[in-house]
């Protein structure tokens, strides 16, 4: 048990690596034409391009569960639920607070809430792949909790 408690929190902070890393390098990189549509919208859809990012991490959970229900991987259930929990998190801090896809959280200041706009806001003020910064979601830098 404590093993699959210490797998799902090793895995929630590893994606935030992978998050990190796919986004500088992936969705700014060979993938960019699914991401353009996030910097600069171009189409009248609630959905975006973007959004297939999403789905493939919760293939990569699902898949995990499926190791796990079927013998194959032990620690499947843990890293499934790791990455899906990150997920969810990305989903509400991305998403909901920080774009405002759903009218929530409007109203929310926290000194957490505040840096993790401004880094989003300084990745955001580049619209094309190169320049970029602040390619994590969670993890925010300690300069943007100073101003």
């Amino acid at each position: 048990m404590w093993l699959n408690i210490f797998v799902f929190f090793v895995t929630f902070i590893f994606m935030e690596f992978m998050a990190w890393f796919s986004h500088k390098y992936i969705m700014h990189g060979f993938l960019w034409s699914l991401h353009a549509d996030h910097h600069k919208k171009d189409h009248d859809s609630w959905f975006e391009r973007n959004d297939a990012f999403f789905i493939f991490y919760a293939m990569v959970s699902i898949g995990c569960f499926l190791l796990w229900q079927n013998n194959i991987l032990k620690i499947g259930l843990a890293l499934g639920l790791g990455i899906f929990a990150y997920g969810l998190a990305y989903f509400i801090v991305h998403d909901i607070f920080i774009h405002q896809r759903f009218k929530l959280f409007r109203n929310a200041n926290s000194a957490y809430g505040k840096a993790v706009r401004r880094a989003h806001k300084m990745h955001h003020k580049h619209v094309g792949k190169e320049d970029g910064e602040c390619f994590g979601m969670l993890f925010v830098p300690f300069k943007y909790f100073k101003k």
